[in-house]
């Protein structure tokens, strides 16, 4: 499996961890940047995985900044990313299970680096269960692609969910 990594200065020293633990275990790791722990803006790593992560097929992404939020917020800005904001192994887990989520955001100051290896190895791992969650996801992206041309339609109405 492919996976896009990268971060910004708030982030640098747990992304480096990360990169390191999921070549250890043999996985393709892309580290995106930054190389140092330099000021730089979120956003323009966030989006360099978020597009990665879209044109790869069955790839994955993790984004670390300061709190997981900012680099969630822009990821998902991203037309086919569903991006998670990970603050412990049952969110991730869950992420992956319930919501699809191809991109995991984990904050460097919330996280010990422990726990962010667990997270990662969790969300990695864990398949997407289909069933009752595909509509459910299929929703999220019709709703971005009605975004993406100006029209809502029926997906601004709420339906009765069957659970």
């Amino acid at each position: 499996m492919k996976i896009f990594v990268a971060s910004d200065h708030a982030g640098f020293h747990l992304k480096q961890k990360v990169v390191a633990h999921l070549r250890a275990q043999a996985h393709e790791v892309q580290d995106m940047g930054p190389q140092t722990d330099e000021r730089v803006d979120y956003p323009d790593f966030a989006v360099l995985v978020g597009r990665a992560v879209r044109d790869a097929a069955g790839s994955l992404g993790i984004l670390v900044c300061g709190s997981g939020i900012g680099m969630c917020i822009t990821a998902n800005k991203v037309r086919g990313v569903r991006a998670a904001e990970g603050s412990g192994v049952e969110s991730a887990r869950l992420a992956r299970a319930h919501n699809d989520a191809n991109v995991l955001c984990v904050g460097q100051r919330l996280v010990p680096p422990d726990t962010a290896l667990a997270i990662a190895d969790v969300f990695l791992k864990t398949p997407f269960d289909g069933g009752r969650h595909t509509a459910r996801v299929q929703k999220i992206a019709d709703l971005e692609h009605a975004e993406a041309v100006g029209a809502l339609g029926a997906v601004d109405k709420p339906a009765r969910s069957t659970l």
